[in-house]
């Protein structure tokens, strides 16, 4: 039998099995799970990932290509570079920033850099770990995004860089921002690993700031396991992002490809032999943070379907939006920021003041029914068990922030949910506060 014949055979086992192992299950209320986030796939995923073991090329090669490709086009962006996680991706931004090749535009440490203390851990630790200083603004309840007005008031001489994600894939007010970056001449990194497919005034979130950042982890727009993913439109970070991603070495070459700038041989640096093999030439401190191509084969499949995907982000959340309205005396709702259009990650839910109930209360009724919910992610940080130790600044009262973390929690709007599933969260929710004021009445 000739290889190709047996690869199509073994392509075609595996679309049958995946169809037949992998059907969805009809959701039977209480007993079946509604969860806040979620895989979803068909076969095209398994079979390009079959395609990329039986290449058993495992680093990054002509799936990491297509992905690559496929992401710059999505967003509109000169450069994508793939990352083993959106958290490493987030590390290379700021890594970046610090690079020497950047000259006197480098940042240095004890500079500062403006962000939200209310965020996920791995957009703010990058600043602590490179000895910058996180200055943090407060955000706004609803669009749960930076208050601009304390981000202005927080920038001061030592300010060198804004790094903000786009909250739950709601888009922070860009308009303001780059304006107050531009006029201090600010580095300015977009967090948009909740937000793949946002848009703001019709562009697309992660191509207005000088970097931006996204996540493939199973929770996010797409996913490929583990992974992310670093834009810029910028050729020197270009550069400086793939030499720290790729141990930090001088040479751009692809791995399996040799001398593509041509004088591999042929190299003179400082006090390294003349004509040192250019492969094996370090120009600054890197890591290893490359994905591999079985991981990216799964994210070509899922690049094709992210437009349905953030479609059906879209209408879950119009469904929870318009279903939950009617209470409103009980929960501040969640609201896009004007001009956008988000892609979103999740439903967020505050708690407000006067509530006859908890957010422990709710969300331990709703986990007893398998609905699941995830608290804002660290809340305020400043107030989680590593931070002491750490320098901070705050530009003010953090107020929204210690009132997120004590009243704010998110259900699912992934592709995966369906009707049903949404529908018995709402009424659960309903049928909770029904019993709890009746209990208080």
């Amino acid at each position: 039998m000739s290889q190709n014949l047996l690869r199509s055979e073994i392509l075609e086992l595996v679309r049958t099995y995946v169809t037949e192992v992998h059907a969805a299950k009809p959701f039977i209320p209480g007993e079946s799970p509604v969860p806040v986030s979620g895989r979803v796939f068909d076969h095209k995923e398994i079979t390009y990932l079959v395609e990329s073991a039986l290449d058993f090329w495992l680093t990054i090669d002509r799936f990491n290509d297509s992905f690559e490709r496929g992401l710059s086009n999505f967003l509109g962006i000169k450069f994508a570079l793939t990352t083993n996680s959106g958290s490493s991706a987030n590390l290379l931004a700021t890594a970046a920033l610090m690079s020497p090749l950047l000259g006197k535009d480098a940042l240095k440490p004890g500079d500062e850099v403006i962000t939200t203390a209310c965020a996920f851990p791995t957009t703010v630790n990058p600043i602590l770990q490179h000895g910058l200083v996180p200055v943090f603004v407060d955000v706004a309840l609803g669009t749960y995004n930076a208050d601009v007005e304390q981000i202005e008031r927080s920038i001061s001489q030592r300010t060198r860089a804004i790094v903000l994600a786009h909250t739950l894939g709601n888009p922070f007010d860009l308009s303001r921002v780059l304006e107050l970056a531009n006029r201090h001449h600010l580095w300015l990194i977009e967090d948009c690993c909740d937000a793949l497919g946002s848009t703001y005034r019709g562009k697309k979130v992660g191509s207005f700031g000088h970097m931006s950042t996204v996540s493939f982890y199973p929770a996010h727009q797409i996913t490929t396991g583990e992974g992310g993913a670093i834009f810029t439109n910028d050729a020197k970070l270009k550069r400086i992002i793939q030499s720290l991603r790729d141990w930090g070495r001088d040479c751009w070459c692809k791995p399996g490809d040799s001398n593509t700038c041509g004088k591999r041989f042929s190299w003179q640096f400082d006090r390294l032999p003349s004509g040192y093999d250019h492969k094996y030439i370090y120009s600054q401190a890197g890591y290893h943070l490359s994905m591999t191509d079985l991981q990216a084969a799964i994210g070509v499949a899922q690049l094709e379907k992210l437009p349905s995907f953030v479609a059906a982000r879209k209408e879950n959340f119009r469904f929870l939006r318009e279903s939950l309205d009617p209470l409103a005396p009980y929960f501040i709702l969640p609201q896009p920021t004007e001009g956008s259009d988000p892609s979103w990650f999740g439903f967020p839910l505050t708690i407000r003041e006067g509530a006859p109930f908890s957010r422990n209360q709710l969300v331990q009724y709703l986990d007893k029914r398998k609905i699941a919910t995830r608290p804002f992610f660290a809340g305020n940080i400043t107030c989680q068990p590593y931070f002491s130790g750490y320098p901070y600044k705050t530009a003010g009262p953090l107020e929204n922030s210690d009132f997120i973390l004590k009243n704010s929690f998110w259900l699912g709007v992934f592709p995966g949910l369906n009707k049903e599933a949404l529908s018995f969260s709402v009424s659960s929710i309903q049928e909770f506060i029904e019993e709890t004021c009746l209990i208080h009445d």
